[in-house]
């Protein structure tokens, strides 16, 4: 009944984008990402070149499990690709949207006519690479700060500047003139320091906010800047400081954390990246879909990953391959969002979903991965 439900949220969002009108441009780049336009397209015939990678032209028949991938799911993540497609993806947003409440086996037919397969490879010509996964937690949180809730999640303050460093976490957490520039720019407060940090991991998340007044309504907190300070693991600062386990992300953390309660402050501080949000309300079929990635539109679960932009440009529909003890995985993705972890030519993350069961697939993910871009001809 779950996935039948799904389908059918689904296939509404389809008919909603596919009556949209909706213009050819590259896409933009979201406000405080920090990230830079897409790299030259290429040409459309041999091997294609990108910084970070090259395209290798294939036969279908390379593609694993191309032939079994039911399609359905993924056509959503290609029609709400056309609302925000690159440059040569963008002729063919007709078509897409023609065949949204088409079977497999056309969309599949329609796929091999109109697009090429290339094996995507590191310039060194290594095409063997990593998958992991993300997801979208769901956490309680309250609109004003108590003795339980007391970690806040800020708006981005004035000043930030893409590329441009602010204050470190522990800055932020601790200098007044800091949290001076901060008062009142608080969306909302949650109760566990490691959801809080979760939360700025994954960059988006939903909250079940109590509001003053009692009643509860649940919102979407959505990525909107950093600090711009780098990335640290916090699961790789607790292995150097002796944590014999730390595999089960956020659980053996948060026991850690119950172990080490006068350290929680510097565990978070080992991780000087912050991220604020901008908080965007869940009506209809916005809920049904994950939030916006870096490339402007709604992700799907499971048919959308973050890649390095410098490898695939964003719009581009991909084949992703991974066999491993997590998931098996043989199936028509997009490149729609990006992450600062993220780097390299066969580089991706999966977008596995919103809530607990998500959570679930995304923390266990770490696994081979290999990637073939699919190419208007």
């Amino acid at each position: 009944m779950k996935n039948a439900l799904q389908w059918l949220v689904g296939l509404a969002m389809v008919a909603t984008l596919a009556a949209c009108s909706v213009g050819t441009r590259l896409p933009e780049t979201p406000a405080g990402s920090g990230i830079g336009q897409p790299p030259p397209l290429g040409p459309l015939t041999g091997t294609l070149m990108h910084p970070k990678s090259r395209w290798v032209p294939v036969a279908w028949s390379e593609l694993p499990g191309f032939e079994d991938d039911p399609l359905h799911d993924g056509w959503v993540a290609l029609v709400s690709n056309c609302a925000r497609p690159n440059a040569a993806f963008a002729p063919l947003c007709q078509d897409v949207r023609r065949l949204a409440i088409a079977g497999a086996e056309a969309q599949r037919q329609w796929m091999t006519e109109r697009l090429q397969p290339y094996r995507i490879e590191s310039l060194a010509g290594q095409s063997d690479g990593q998958l992991t996964s993300y997801y979208e937690p769901v956490y309680e949180a309250s609109r004003r700060p108590s003795a339980q809730f007391t970690v806040p999640l800020y708006r981005a303050p004035d000043g930030l500047a893409p590329r441009r460093p602010w204050f470190t976490r522990q800055q932020i957490e601790t200098l007044p003139e800091v949290q001076a520039q901060l008062r009142g720019r608080e969306i909302a407060w949650m109760a566990d320091p490691v959801d809080a940090m979760m939360l700025h991991i994954q960059g988006s998340g939903r909250l079940r906010i109590t509001e003053p007044d009692g009643s509860q309504r649940l919102v979407r907190v959505a990525f909107s800047a950093t600090n711009e300070q780098p990335y640290r693991s916090i699961q790789q600062w607790l292995v150097s400081q002796g944590a014999t386990r730390v595999s089960r992300w956020p659980d053996d953390t948060k026991a850690w954390v119950a172990q080490n309660p006068q350290r929680v402050a510097q565990l978070m501080w080992s991780n000087p990246r912050y991220v604020f949000f901008r908080e965007e309300p869940l009506n209809g079929l916005d809920a049904a879909f994950g939030p916006r990635g870096a490339q402007g539109v709604p992700l799907t679960a499971g048919r959308s990953i973050a890649v390095d932009q410098g490898s695939i440009p964003y719009g581009t529909p991909v084949w992703l391959a991974s066999n491993g003890p997590a998931a098996q995985l043989q199936k028509l993705v997009v490149a729609q969002d990006t992450g600062s972890a993220i780097v390299g030519a066969v580089r991706a993350d999966y977008f596995a979903g919103t809530g607990a069961e998500a959570g679930r697939l995304a923390a266990t993910v770490n696994q081979p991965l290999r990637l073939w871009a699919l190419w208007p001809k």
